[in-house]
């Protein structure tokens, strides 16, 4: 029998598995996997690899998530590539989808075959009352798309976003950002991924619609943001590992005006001030020669959020590190 993980943020997938069982009762070699706010990426992973190891078989496994670009999708895409011969992933998670699921695995034995059976009903589960209000006309461009149209005309980038993230492209980036700034292109600067040939594909693999995503080194991107000739009407989100990847392409020449902080994963020697920024001494110096040469920091995860003061961030995080020496 195909064995199925489901995946989420937060407990989505428990309580979806609820629902199924109280549907069409009790089921074997079916795990919920869920990614909770205080863990990370390696956290699911690890989940996920557990899960596997329980199924009567692991050749045969069909995972469904529920966010495509997101960290379980990341993380469930890293496991598949060493089985995309037999395993599967289907992201958008519904309950029409995993009824569907269930009753394949009665005439299917293969997660390839049953994935490719569940799309139909997921996305027909998906409807609005009063009937009126379905769209006459779903094959409109997108904000995204549209501005893709004008790409390509002479000109330099538009930066819309400059952000630093440990996680680089993943749900927050993919679904939030992109629809409030509607990028063309997502670039992520950064020379350790641009050698990661299995880091570099998921990246473009957890692309939004309509979005073009690249992985380019520090010096290539400086490059790019001199050339005036070939990315006009480009709409451009860049994406850093660190702030020291950020300094170092602001002082080859890459106008960027503003830095949003979203997330700094902790590792040792690091200080944690608030939940989602660890920082080091060399953190704290680079910050402070990036407000130096000009830099505004809007510190938020998502753009609903209230934006935190990237100054008393840093001054807590010094004080915290002054305590460790």
């Amino acid at each position: 029998m195909v064995g199925i993980i489901l995946a989420s943020h937060g407990e989505f997938a428990k309580g979806i598995l609820q629902s199924g069982n109280m549907i069409f009762g009790e089921q074997e070699n079916v795990k919920a996997v869920t990614l909770m706010p205080s863990e990370g990426p390696n956290d699911i992973k690890a989940k996920m690899e557990e899960a596997v190891s329980s199924f009567d078989n692991q050749d045969q496994v069909l995972i469904l998530v529920d966010l495509w670009g997101g960290t379980p999708f990341n993380q469930a895409n890293g496991l598949f590539e060493e089985h995309k011969d037999k395993w599967a992933i289907v992201a958008g998670l519904n309950l029409p989808m995993l009824l569907e699921a269930y009753g394949a695995r009665f005439s299917m034995e293969s997660a390839h075959e049953i994935a490719a059976n569940i799309l139909k009903s997921a996305k027909e589960g998906v409807k609005v009352k009063p009937e009126e209000l379905e769209p006459a006309d779903t094959g409109k461009a997108s904000s995204a798309s549209v501005a893709q149209s004008n790409a390509g005309a002479p000109g330099s980038f538009e930066y819309v976003l400059a952000r630093i993230d440990s996680r680089l492209l993943h749900g927050q980036v993919a679904t939030a950002w992109s629809k409030a700034m509607t990028p063309t292109r997502i670039i992520v600067v950064s020379d350790g991924v641009a050698k990661d040939e299995l880091r570099k594909n998921l990246i473009q693999q957890a692309a939004p619609p309509g979005v073009k995503a690249h992985v380019v080194p520090i010096d290539h991107m400086i490059k790019l943001a001199k050339d005036d000739k070939h990315f006009g009407g480009e709409r451009a989100l860049l994406l850093f590992e660190t702030p020291q990847d950020v300094l170092r392409a602001v002082e080859g020449g890459v106008p960027l005006k503003t830095i949003n902080v979203g997330s700094m994963a902790h590792s040792a020697g690091k200080v944690q001030p608030n939940k989602v920024l660890a920082f080091n001494q060399d953190d704290i110096d680079t910050f402070n020669k990036l407000k130096k040469a000009g830099l505004d920091f809007d510190v938020r995860k998502v753009p609903g959020d209230s934006k935190g003061n990237m100054n008393e961030i840093l001054k807590r995080a010094q004080e915290e590190l002054n305590k460790l020496k």
